[in-house]
């Protein structure tokens, strides 16, 4: 399996999954700019959509869009318990989880990253992701991870999105719940690893 990813993007949740299960994987690093890997591959080649995560599978089966890698990672190595069982209550749990983080938290978050965005828009972004983390904040609370005792993929996905909070000068601090979330995971050794692998500590 070979992992294509871009240091620090939401690339960041399946390299942790991976190095969570112990899955062997090849890394491939993705130039922003030339959509190359450093080994030199074109990396639209592999993924038209021009853009991370992408995992190729030993057959050549290329599977993009980080909600569907993570569950794929998951499901392929379900001693792990990073998903629930299909079919169980807390396996649709999860999902709406996935969805969640990828289209309320991780498009808003990411917006702060477009030079672009003119300061009304980065208020206005601001205003809606502060209510997406009001609510992430309450269902947090009291828990150890999204679904409660247990880390899954979705909490590989969700710390990615909170890791952008200071490239992206976002101010989580209004948040206890959810710098102390950041900072647990922050220490959990598979994140510490994929970190390091990526050069960000």
């Amino acid at each position: 399996m070979k992992l294509y990813y871009l240091p620090g993007a939401c690339s960041l949740a399946p390299h942790i999954v991976l190095r969570e299960t112990g899955t062997a994987v090849t890394l491939a690093k993705v130039d922003r700019n030339t959509k190359q890997t450093d080994t030199g591959e074109s990396f639209l080649e592999v993924n038209p959509k021009g853009y991370v995560p992408a995992i190729a599978l030993d057959d050549g089966t290329v599977i993009t869009e980080a909600q569907v890698v993570l569950q794929y990672l998951a499901d392929h190595a379900p001693q792990s318990g990073l998903a629930p069982a299909a079919g169980s209550p807390d396996h649709y749990k999860l999902q709406e989880w996935l969805g969640f983080i990828s289209t309320e938290l991780h498009k808003n978050m990411g917006s702060f990253f477009n030079p672009k965005q003119t300061p009304e828009w980065r208020e206005t972004v601001a205003a809606l992701l502060g209510k997406r983390l009001d609510y992430v904040t309450t269902q947090l609370d009291g828990k150890a991870f999204l679904l409660g005792d247990t880390f899954t993929v979705a909490d590989a996905y969700l710390f990615t999105v909170l890791n952008w909070s200071g490239k992206a000068k976002f101010d989580l601090s209004p948040w206890p719940v959810l710098v102390d979330y950041h900072k647990r995971l922050s220490e959990r050794p598979s994140v510490q690893q994929a970190l390091k692998e990526e050069g960000l500590i």
